[in-house]
Protein backbone atom coordinates (compact mmCIF):
# COMPACT_ATOMS: atom_id res chain seq x y z
CA UNK A 1 0.00 0.00 0.00
CA UNK A 2 1.42 3.42 -0.90
CA UNK A 3 1.60 6.10 1.70
CA UNK A 4 0.58 9.69 1.17
CA UNK A 5 2.74 11.90 3.33
CA UNK A 6 3.01 15.62 3.86
CA UNK A 7 6.14 17.40 5.00
CA UNK A 8 5.80 19.15 8.34
CA UNK A 9 5.55 22.51 6.63
CA UNK A 10 4.54 21.23 3.20
CA UNK A 11 7.98 22.34 2.01
CA UNK A 12 10.60 20.30 0.19
CA UNK A 13 14.25 21.45 0.22
CA UNK A 14 17.25 20.16 -1.68
CA UNK A 15 20.54 19.11 -0.05
CA UNK A 16 22.24 22.47 -0.60
CA UNK A 17 19.21 24.43 0.65
CA UNK A 18 19.11 26.66 -2.46
CA UNK A 19 15.85 25.18 -3.89
CA UNK A 20 12.49 24.86 -2.13
CA UNK A 21 9.12 23.61 -3.35
CA UNK A 22 5.60 23.42 -1.95
CA UNK A 23 3.86 20.30 -3.30
CA UNK A 24 0.12 19.82 -2.81
CA UNK A 25 0.81 16.25 -1.69
CA UNK A 26 3.62 13.74 -1.39
CA UNK A 27 3.24 10.09 -2.32
CA UNK A 28 5.59 7.18 -1.53
CA UNK A 29 4.41 4.30 -3.76
CA UNK A 30 5.43 0.78 -2.78
CA UNK A 31 5.07 -0.70 -6.29
CA UNK A 32 5.05 0.25 -9.95
CA UNK A 33 1.26 -0.22 -9.96
CA UNK A 34 0.85 2.28 -7.11
CA UNK A 35 3.10 4.75 -8.91
CA UNK A 36 1.00 4.40 -12.09
CA UNK A 37 -2.14 5.03 -10.04
CA UNK A 38 -0.58 8.13 -8.46
CA UNK A 39 0.23 9.56 -11.91
CA UNK A 40 -3.31 8.86 -13.18
CA UNK A 41 -4.84 10.44 -10.04
CA UNK A 42 -2.65 13.54 -10.49
CA UNK A 43 -3.94 13.85 -14.06
CA UNK A 44 -7.54 13.62 -12.84
CA UNK A 45 -6.82 16.38 -10.31
CA UNK A 46 -5.06 18.54 -12.91
CA UNK A 47 -1.75 18.37 -11.00
CA UNK A 48 1.81 18.06 -12.27
CA UNK A 49 4.05 15.25 -11.03
CA UNK A 50 7.77 15.13 -10.15
CA UNK A 51 9.82 12.34 -8.59
CA UNK A 52 12.53 13.39 -6.17
CA UNK A 53 15.57 11.42 -5.02
CA UNK A 54 17.84 12.62 -2.22
CA UNK A 55 17.79 16.23 -3.43
CA UNK A 56 21.46 16.32 -4.44
CA UNK A 57 20.70 18.39 -7.52
CA UNK A 58 21.42 22.12 -7.19
CA UNK A 59 18.74 22.95 -9.78
CA UNK A 60 14.97 22.83 -9.52
CA UNK A 61 14.74 19.76 -11.79
CA UNK A 62 12.58 17.91 -9.24
CA UNK A 63 10.65 20.87 -7.77
CA UNK A 64 6.87 20.79 -8.09
CA UNK A 65 3.75 22.55 -6.85
CA UNK A 66 1.77 19.39 -7.63
CA UNK A 67 2.42 15.78 -6.58
CA UNK A 68 5.88 14.90 -5.26
CA UNK A 69 6.77 11.23 -5.68
CA UNK A 70 9.20 9.91 -3.08
CA UNK A 71 10.75 6.61 -4.20
CA UNK A 72 12.11 5.36 -0.86
CA UNK A 73 9.90 2.24 -0.99
CA UNK A 74 11.05 1.40 -4.53
CA UNK A 75 14.48 0.10 -3.59
CA UNK A 76 16.62 -3.00 -3.93
CA UNK A 77 17.92 -5.32 -6.63
CA UNK A 78 15.23 -6.99 -8.77
CA UNK A 79 17.49 -9.45 -10.56
CA UNK A 80 21.08 -10.22 -11.46
CA UNK A 81 21.83 -11.74 -14.87
CA UNK A 82 25.43 -12.96 -14.67
CA UNK A 83 25.38 -14.31 -18.21
CA UNK A 84 24.36 -10.93 -19.66
CA UNK A 85 26.48 -9.05 -17.12
CA UNK A 86 23.56 -6.90 -15.92
CA UNK A 87 21.73 -5.99 -12.73
CA UNK A 88 18.22 -4.54 -12.59
CA UNK A 89 17.59 -2.25 -9.66
CA UNK A 90 14.58 -0.28 -8.35
CA UNK A 91 14.76 3.44 -9.12
CA UNK A 92 14.84 4.68 -5.52
CA UNK A 93 17.88 2.63 -4.53
CA UNK A 94 20.71 4.84 -3.22
CA UNK A 95 24.01 4.33 -5.06
CA UNK A 96 25.63 3.58 -1.71
CA UNK A 97 23.32 0.59 -1.16
CA UNK A 98 23.76 -0.58 -4.74
CA UNK A 99 27.57 -0.50 -4.46
CA UNK A 100 27.55 -2.51 -1.22
CA UNK A 101 25.03 -5.04 -2.59
CA UNK A 102 27.00 -5.49 -5.83
CA UNK A 103 30.28 -5.96 -3.95
CA UNK A 104 28.64 -8.65 -1.85
CA UNK A 105 27.78 -10.43 -5.14
CA UNK A 106 31.33 -9.96 -6.47
CA UNK A 107 30.18 -7.32 -8.96
CA UNK A 108 30.80 -3.63 -9.67
CA UNK A 109 29.80 -0.72 -11.86
CA UNK A 110 32.63 0.25 -14.24
CA UNK A 111 32.75 3.90 -13.20
CA UNK A 112 30.93 6.26 -10.85
CA UNK A 113 30.93 9.77 -9.44
CA UNK A 114 32.72 10.90 -6.31
CA UNK A 115 29.70 10.70 -4.01
CA UNK A 116 27.12 7.94 -3.63
CA UNK A 117 24.29 9.50 -1.64
CA UNK A 118 22.01 9.90 -4.69
CA UNK A 119 19.34 7.48 -5.87
CA UNK A 120 20.18 5.61 -9.07
CA UNK A 121 17.38 7.36 -10.97
CA UNK A 122 18.30 10.84 -9.71
CA UNK A 123 21.99 10.36 -10.51
CA UNK A 124 21.42 9.05 -14.04
CA UNK A 125 18.59 11.44 -14.96
CA UNK A 126 20.85 14.46 -14.38
CA UNK A 127 23.93 12.95 -16.05
CA UNK A 128 26.04 12.37 -12.93
CA UNK A 129 29.55 11.23 -13.85
CA UNK A 130 32.97 10.50 -12.47
CA UNK A 131 36.17 10.75 -14.47
CA UNK A 132 37.38 8.33 -17.12
CA UNK A 133 39.51 8.02 -20.21
CA UNK A 134 37.48 5.11 -21.63
CA UNK A 135 34.55 4.67 -19.21
CA UNK A 136 31.74 7.21 -19.23
CA UNK A 137 28.96 8.47 -16.94
CA UNK A 138 26.69 6.29 -14.82
CA UNK A 139 23.90 6.77 -17.40
CA UNK A 140 26.17 5.40 -20.16
CA UNK A 141 26.27 2.11 -18.23
CA UNK A 142 22.47 1.69 -18.51
CA UNK A 143 21.25 -1.22 -20.64
CA UNK A 144 17.51 -0.91 -20.00
CA UNK A 145 14.90 1.36 -18.39
CA UNK A 146 11.36 1.01 -17.10
CA UNK A 147 9.30 4.17 -16.67
CA UNK A 148 5.75 5.28 -16.00
CA UNK A 149 4.62 7.72 -18.68
CA UNK A 150 2.11 10.58 -18.51
CA UNK A 151 -0.97 8.38 -19.04
CA UNK A 152 0.09 6.04 -16.24
CA UNK A 153 1.25 3.25 -18.55
CA UNK A 154 4.55 1.41 -18.02
CA UNK A 155 7.09 1.62 -20.86
CA UNK A 156 10.29 -0.42 -21.11
CA UNK A 157 13.16 0.54 -23.37
CA UNK A 158 16.62 -0.63 -24.41
CA UNK A 159 18.78 -0.55 -27.53
CA UNK A 160 16.40 -3.10 -29.06
CA UNK A 161 13.04 -1.94 -27.64
CA UNK A 162 11.78 1.66 -27.97
CA UNK A 163 15.31 2.66 -28.93
CA UNK A 164 14.39 6.34 -29.41
CA UNK A 165 13.17 6.53 -25.82
CA UNK A 166 16.27 4.69 -24.61
CA UNK A 167 18.55 7.19 -26.38
CA UNK A 168 16.91 10.07 -24.52
CA UNK A 169 15.58 8.75 -21.21
CA UNK A 170 18.96 7.67 -19.82
CA UNK A 171 19.54 11.38 -19.13
CA UNK A 172 15.88 12.40 -19.17
CA UNK A 173 15.67 15.17 -16.52
CA UNK A 174 12.41 13.60 -15.33
CA UNK A 175 10.76 15.13 -18.42
CA UNK A 176 9.73 11.89 -20.16
CA UNK A 177 8.28 9.92 -17.25
CA UNK A 178 9.01 8.59 -13.78
CA UNK A 179 11.72 5.92 -13.87
CA UNK A 180 10.82 2.83 -11.86
CA UNK A 181 13.75 0.48 -12.61
CA UNK A 182 17.15 0.62 -14.27
CA UNK A 183 19.22 -2.21 -15.75
CA UNK A 184 22.95 -1.51 -15.50
CA UNK A 185 25.88 -3.26 -17.14
CA UNK A 186 28.12 -4.65 -14.38
CA UNK A 187 31.44 -6.49 -14.31
CA UNK A 188 33.34 -8.66 -11.82
CA UNK A 189 34.51 -6.74 -8.76
CA UNK A 190 37.92 -5.13 -9.35
CA UNK A 191 40.59 -3.24 -7.46
CA UNK A 192 41.84 0.27 -8.17
CA UNK A 193 45.12 1.79 -7.05
CA UNK A 194 44.78 5.49 -6.32
CA UNK A 195 47.80 7.77 -6.42
CA UNK A 196 47.16 11.21 -4.98
CA UNK A 197 49.83 13.89 -5.09
CA UNK A 198 50.20 17.68 -5.20
CA UNK A 199 51.36 19.15 -8.53
CA UNK A 200 51.78 22.74 -9.79
CA UNK A 201 48.84 23.87 -11.95
CA UNK A 202 51.14 24.95 -14.80
CA UNK A 203 52.61 21.46 -14.99
CA UNK A 204 49.18 19.76 -14.91
CA UNK A 205 47.92 21.92 -17.76
CA UNK A 206 51.12 21.51 -19.81
CA UNK A 207 51.05 17.72 -19.37
CA UNK A 208 47.27 17.28 -19.32
CA UNK A 209 47.10 15.16 -22.50
CA UNK A 210 49.77 12.79 -21.17
CA UNK A 211 48.18 12.51 -17.73
CA UNK A 212 44.84 11.77 -19.39
CA UNK A 213 46.33 9.23 -21.83
CA UNK A 214 48.39 7.34 -19.25
CA UNK A 215 45.65 6.87 -16.64
CA UNK A 216 42.27 5.16 -16.74
CA UNK A 217 40.85 7.80 -14.41
CA UNK A 218 42.58 11.15 -13.93
CA UNK A 219 41.25 14.17 -12.03
CA UNK A 220 42.62 17.14 -10.17
CA UNK A 221 41.59 19.95 -7.85
CA UNK A 222 42.97 23.46 -8.33
CA UNK A 223 42.98 25.76 -5.31
CA UNK A 224 41.99 29.31 -6.42
CA UNK A 225 44.40 32.08 -5.30
CA UNK A 226 47.26 29.56 -5.62
CA UNK A 227 49.20 27.84 -8.39
CA UNK A 228 48.69 24.47 -6.69
CA UNK A 229 46.64 21.38 -7.45
CA UNK A 230 46.05 17.98 -5.90
CA UNK A 231 45.96 15.23 -8.56
CA UNK A 232 44.38 11.79 -8.37
CA UNK A 233 45.11 8.87 -10.72
CA UNK A 234 43.05 5.69 -10.44
CA UNK A 235 44.14 2.58 -12.33
CA UNK A 236 43.14 -1.06 -12.17
CA UNK A 237 45.29 -3.24 -9.98
CA UNK A 238 45.97 -6.95 -9.56
CA UNK A 239 46.25 -6.30 -5.83
CA UNK A 240 46.69 -7.10 -3.07
CA UNK A 241 44.31 -4.58 -1.44
CA UNK A 242 46.08 -1.92 0.63
CA UNK A 243 43.28 0.36 1.83
CA UNK A 244 43.94 3.61 3.64
CA UNK A 245 44.48 2.80 7.33
CA UNK A 246 41.60 3.58 9.65
CA UNK A 247 43.45 6.33 11.52
CA UNK A 248 45.01 7.86 8.38
CA UNK A 249 41.66 7.65 6.61
CA UNK A 250 39.89 9.40 9.46
CA UNK A 251 42.59 12.08 9.67
CA UNK A 252 42.78 12.87 5.94
CA UNK A 253 39.24 12.15 4.71
CA UNK A 254 37.24 13.22 7.76
CA UNK A 255 39.36 15.51 9.94
CA UNK A 256 41.18 17.44 7.18
CA UNK A 257 38.86 17.12 4.14
CA UNK A 258 35.63 17.62 6.10
CA UNK A 259 36.26 18.87 9.66
CA UNK A 260 39.12 21.34 9.21
CA UNK A 261 37.81 22.30 5.76
CA UNK A 262 34.41 23.13 7.31
CA UNK A 263 36.04 25.40 9.89
CA UNK A 264 38.24 27.03 7.23
CA UNK A 265 35.11 27.81 5.20
CA UNK A 266 33.35 29.26 8.26
CA UNK A 267 36.35 31.56 8.78
CA UNK A 268 36.44 32.45 5.08
CA UNK A 269 32.74 33.28 5.07
CA UNK A 270 33.14 35.52 8.12
CA UNK A 271 36.43 37.11 6.97
CA UNK A 272 36.67 36.94 3.15
CA UNK A 273 40.07 38.67 3.18
CA UNK A 274 41.52 35.57 4.88
CA UNK A 275 40.52 33.23 2.02
CA UNK A 276 43.74 33.43 -0.09
CA UNK A 277 45.86 32.59 2.99
CA UNK A 278 43.51 29.73 3.88
CA UNK A 279 43.69 28.46 0.27
CA UNK A 280 47.49 28.41 0.49
CA UNK A 281 47.35 26.31 3.67
CA UNK A 282 44.62 24.02 2.26
CA UNK A 283 46.63 23.33 -0.89
CA UNK A 284 49.55 22.11 1.24
CA UNK A 285 47.52 20.21 3.85
CA UNK A 286 47.08 16.93 1.95
CA UNK A 287 50.27 14.98 1.30
CA UNK A 288 50.90 12.37 -1.39
CA UNK A 289 49.47 8.90 -0.75
CA UNK A 290 48.86 5.65 -2.61
CA UNK A 291 46.27 3.01 -1.71
CA UNK A 292 44.47 0.05 -3.31
CA UNK A 293 40.85 -0.94 -2.64
CA UNK A 294 37.68 -2.15 -4.34
CA UNK A 295 36.51 0.30 -6.98
CA UNK A 296 33.64 2.16 -5.33
CA UNK A 297 35.72 2.90 -2.22
CA UNK A 298 38.36 4.53 -4.41
CA UNK A 299 35.98 6.40 -6.70
CA UNK A 300 33.92 7.93 -3.88
CA UNK A 301 34.69 10.15 -0.88
CA UNK A 302 32.62 11.49 2.00
CA UNK A 303 31.38 15.05 1.29
CA UNK A 304 29.97 16.58 4.45
CA UNK A 305 30.75 20.26 3.89
CA UNK A 306 27.69 21.81 2.20
CA UNK A 307 28.20 23.95 -0.88
CA UNK A 308 26.60 25.25 -4.07
CA UNK A 309 28.08 24.11 -7.38
CA UNK A 310 28.22 24.95 -11.08
CA UNK A 311 29.85 22.51 -13.50
CA UNK A 312 30.33 22.74 -17.26
CA UNK A 313 31.53 20.22 -19.84
CA UNK A 314 33.80 21.72 -22.49
CA UNK A 315 35.46 19.89 -25.40
CA UNK A 316 38.39 18.01 -23.84
CA UNK A 317 40.97 19.77 -25.98
CA UNK A 318 39.70 23.14 -24.71
CA UNK A 319 40.37 22.30 -21.03
CA UNK A 320 43.85 23.89 -20.54
CA UNK A 321 42.85 27.18 -22.17
CA UNK A 322 39.49 27.32 -20.34
CA UNK A 323 41.11 26.76 -16.96
CA UNK A 324 43.82 29.34 -17.64
CA UNK A 325 41.07 31.86 -18.42
CA UNK A 326 39.25 30.93 -15.20
CA UNK A 327 42.44 31.42 -13.15
CA UNK A 328 43.14 34.78 -14.81
CA UNK A 329 39.58 35.91 -14.05
CA UNK A 330 39.87 34.95 -10.36
CA UNK A 331 43.34 36.53 -10.07
CA UNK A 332 42.24 39.91 -11.41
CA UNK A 333 38.92 39.99 -9.53
CA UNK A 334 38.03 40.80 -5.92
CA UNK A 335 36.47 37.33 -5.56
CA UNK A 336 37.47 35.20 -2.57
CA UNK A 337 37.01 31.53 -3.42
CA UNK A 338 37.57 29.07 -0.58
CA UNK A 339 36.56 25.88 -2.47
CA UNK A 340 38.86 24.06 -4.92
CA UNK A 341 37.89 23.77 -8.60
CA UNK A 342 37.40 20.13 -9.66
CA UNK A 343 38.44 18.89 -13.13
CA UNK A 344 37.43 15.51 -14.61
CA UNK A 345 36.92 13.95 -18.06
CA UNK A 346 34.55 11.64 -19.95
CA UNK A 347 34.66 10.01 -23.39
CA UNK A 348 31.96 10.81 -25.97
CA UNK A 349 28.70 8.87 -25.58
CA UNK A 350 25.49 8.42 -27.62
CA UNK A 351 22.92 9.74 -25.12
CA UNK A 352 20.83 12.59 -26.56
CA UNK A 353 21.28 15.13 -23.74
CA UNK A 354 24.37 13.75 -22.04
CA UNK A 355 26.93 16.49 -21.45
CA UNK A 356 29.40 14.23 -23.30
CA UNK A 357 26.99 13.50 -26.16
CA UNK A 358 29.05 13.13 -29.32
CA UNK A 359 32.24 14.66 -27.95
CA UNK A 360 35.12 13.84 -25.61
CA UNK A 361 34.62 16.17 -22.68
CA UNK A 362 36.38 17.77 -19.74
CA UNK A 363 34.39 18.97 -16.74
CA UNK A 364 35.20 22.05 -14.70
CA UNK A 365 33.27 22.38 -11.45
CA UNK A 366 33.27 25.59 -9.39
CA UNK A 367 31.90 25.60 -5.84
CA UNK A 368 31.09 28.09 -3.11
CA UNK A 369 30.53 27.33 0.57
CA UNK A 370 26.83 27.31 1.47
CA UNK A 371 25.74 30.73 2.72
CA UNK A 372 28.51 32.56 0.83
CA UNK A 373 27.45 34.82 -2.09
CA UNK A 374 28.17 32.83 -5.25
CA UNK A 375 26.43 34.59 -8.14
CA UNK A 376 29.23 36.93 -9.23
CA UNK A 377 31.77 34.06 -9.29
CA UNK A 378 29.41 31.69 -11.11
CA UNK A 379 28.35 34.37 -13.62
CA UNK A 380 31.97 35.19 -14.53
CA UNK A 381 32.86 31.48 -14.75
CA UNK A 382 29.79 30.73 -16.88
CA UNK A 383 30.79 33.41 -19.41
CA UNK A 384 34.13 31.64 -19.85
CA UNK A 385 32.56 28.17 -20.11
CA UNK A 386 29.89 29.20 -22.63
CA UNK A 387 32.50 30.92 -24.83
CA UNK A 388 33.97 27.42 -25.33
CA UNK A 389 30.60 25.85 -26.19
CA UNK A 390 30.24 24.48 -22.66
CA UNK A 391 27.28 22.33 -21.61
CA UNK A 392 26.16 22.73 -17.98
CA UNK A 393 25.63 19.71 -15.76
CA UNK A 394 21.83 19.26 -15.58
CA UNK A 395 21.89 18.97 -11.80
CA UNK A 396 24.04 22.02 -11.08
CA UNK A 397 23.51 25.77 -11.07
CA UNK A 398 23.38 27.44 -14.49
CA UNK A 399 21.41 30.16 -16.30
CA UNK A 400 21.13 28.60 -19.79
CA UNK A 401 17.83 28.15 -21.65
CA UNK A 402 16.36 26.10 -24.51
CA UNK A 403 17.76 28.42 -27.20
CA UNK A 404 21.29 27.89 -25.89
CA UNK A 405 20.85 24.12 -25.59
CA UNK A 406 19.55 23.91 -29.17
CA UNK A 407 22.94 25.36 -30.22
CA UNK A 408 25.24 23.13 -28.13
CA UNK A 409 23.29 19.85 -28.43
CA UNK A 410 22.99 18.69 -32.07
CA UNK A 411 20.18 16.27 -31.07
CA UNK A 412 18.23 18.69 -28.86
CA UNK A 413 15.24 18.70 -31.24
CA UNK A 414 15.13 14.90 -31.06
CA UNK A 415 14.62 15.10 -27.30
CA UNK A 416 11.93 17.79 -27.37
CA UNK A 417 10.02 15.98 -30.13
CA UNK A 418 10.02 12.80 -28.03
CA UNK A 419 8.81 14.79 -25.03
CA UNK A 420 5.95 16.22 -27.11
CA UNK A 421 4.92 12.65 -27.95
CA UNK A 422 5.28 11.12 -24.47
CA UNK A 423 4.07 14.08 -22.37
CA UNK A 424 2.06 16.48 -24.54
CA UNK A 425 0.26 17.97 -21.51
CA UNK A 426 3.52 18.47 -19.57
CA UNK A 427 2.38 16.30 -16.66
CA UNK A 428 6.07 16.07 -15.70
CA UNK A 429 6.83 19.71 -16.39
CA UNK A 430 7.94 22.50 -14.06
CA UNK A 431 9.46 25.97 -14.37
CA UNK A 432 13.02 24.63 -14.68
CA UNK A 433 12.08 22.35 -17.59
CA UNK A 434 10.12 25.15 -19.27
CA UNK A 435 13.30 27.24 -19.27
CA UNK A 436 15.72 24.48 -20.30
CA UNK A 437 13.56 22.52 -22.78
CA UNK A 438 11.13 25.20 -23.92
CA UNK A 439 7.36 25.42 -23.54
Amino acid sequence: MSTTVSGKSGTWRNWAGNVTAHPVREVAPASVEELSAAVRKAAEDGLRVKAVGTGHSFTATAATDGVLIRPQLLTGIRRIDREAGTVTVEAGTPLKRLNVALAREGLSLTNMGDIMEQTVSGATSTGTHGTGRDSASIAAQIRGLELVTADGSVLTCSEKENADVFAAARVGLGALGVITAITFAVEPLFLLTAREEPMPLDRVLAEFDELWTENEHFEFYWFPHTGSTNTKRNNRSAGPPKPVGQLAGWFEDEFLSNGVFQVANWVGRAVPAAVPAIAGVSSRALSARTYTDIAYRVFTSPRRVRFVEMEYAVPREALPQTLRELKAMVDRSTLRVSFPVEVRTAPADDITLSTASGRDSAYIAVHMFRGTPYRSYFTAAEQIFTAHGGRPHWGKVHTRDADYFAEVYPRFGEFTALRDRLDPDRRFGNDYLRRTLGA
